[in-house]
């Protein structure tokens, strides 16, 4: 069973805040679910169709990181957390399951091969303006998070 949430925010001024929380069984198959969010969120945002696709493949790899590593069996929930503002969107990736051991993925040197293992994280730290990720090796849950500044509209 899969939830939704859609919160908005007035702010101050011209600000304001959308979110929306979604969460999803840990299987394959509502990685798709994840990234339909987000697409609503982007026309919103009026990104540019390349910065959603970028966006789309950073979601799909936090989502996947999750499915596969923080559950193996497949029984877990991964809980992803979209704000727009008018300056960001900000995306954010939960699980409780197993914690890994480095998340500080170092950013490969140009021309340097990455094994598979580190691929995800660094194709988000390409397409994110912020990345932050936290875990630790012997407790419950990771998270992931980051961030696209929107270019300002003339």
């Amino acid at each position: 069973m899969s939830e939704v949430a859609l919160v908005d925010r007035e702010g101050e001024g011209l600000d304001t805040s959308r979110t929306v929380r979604l969460r999803v069984p840990a299987r394959p198959e509502y990685i798709a679910l994840t990234r339909l969010a987000l697409s609503g969120l982007a026309e919103l945002a009026a990104l540019s169709e390349e910065d959603v696709a970028d966006l789309k493949l950073a979601l799909t790899e936090a989502v996947s990181n999750s499915v596969r590593h923080a559950y193996p069996g497949g029984d877990g929930f991964v809980s992803v957390s979209y704000e727009l503002t008018a300056s960001a969107l900000q995306i954010e990736v939960v699980d409780d399951g197993a914690g890994f051991d480095d998340p500080a993925v170092p950013a490969p040197l140009d021309g340097e091969e990455l094994s598979e293992g580190g691929l995800g994280i660094a194709i988000i730290r390409t397409v994110a303006d912020e990345l932050e990720i936290t875990s630790r090796l012997g407790e419950r849950g990771s998270r992931l998070r980051f961030l696209k500044r929107l270019q300002p509209t003339a």
